[in-house]
């Protein structure tokens, strides 16, 4: 008995286990109906997911679209997030926030969009599967991802081996961004006291 007593004494309680964050860069984009608010509905949503927050927004830029051209022009920015969410599990998440503030399941390629969001980089990462491509595979080409990237950091492509501001000075896309004014605004969690 007098054993158990003290195998329980010099036995530490276990440690709880520390989820991994994550440092997740998405792009998010809009160009129907009030642009700029549905960027900041959804960056609100992101921000709420458990075990995720948003640490920091691009400015917005107004950008040309890619594709079908007979389209308003999107609104389009960059955030940084830290998660302990897996990249499925991530993107799932975004499909529902996506679907949430009204964009449907199924739609055709280059179409007009209430809201697009995009997992760019997932840590330094690469994956591919039939559900998610990671980093993404236009990020090379698209100006209205690596200026807005490059407003937050300018990391290191995993697959390419070069910064964001290197993949930049090589970009073949020629359209020009246009900075707005307006801002996304990272809200503060309410806390219980």
């Amino acid at each position: 008995m007098a054993s158990a007593i003290m195998q329980r004494l010099i036995t530490p309680p276990p440690v709880p286990e520390i989820m991994q964050k994550h440092k997740v860069f998405i792009g998010i984009g809009s160009n129907i109906g009030n642009r700029l608010e549905h960027l900041q509905e959804a960056v609100d949503q992101l921000d709420l997911l458990n075990d995720t927050s948003v640490i920091k927004v691009s400015s917005i830029y107004m950008t040309e679209p890619v594709g079908e051209t007979e389209q308003n022009r999107f609104y389009n920015g960059v955030i940084l997030l830290e998660t302990s969410l897996t990249p499925e599990e991530f993107r799932q998440h975004c499909k529902i926030i996506e679907h949430d503030l009204g964009r449907p399941v199924a739609y055709p390629r280059w179409c007009p969009r209430v809201i697009d969001l995009d997992i760019l980089l997932y840590d330094d990462q690469c994956i591919n599967t039939g559900t998610l491509s990671i980093p993404h595979p236009e990020l090379l080409h698209r100006k209205f991802v690596l200026i807005p990237l490059l407003d937050i950091a300018n990391p290191v492509h995993p697959a390419k081996l070069h910064t964001i501001q290197q993949l930049l000075e090589c970009c073949p896309d020629r359209s020009v961004l246009i900075r707005i004014k307006e801002t996304i605004v990272i809200k503060k969690r309410q806390t219980a006291h």
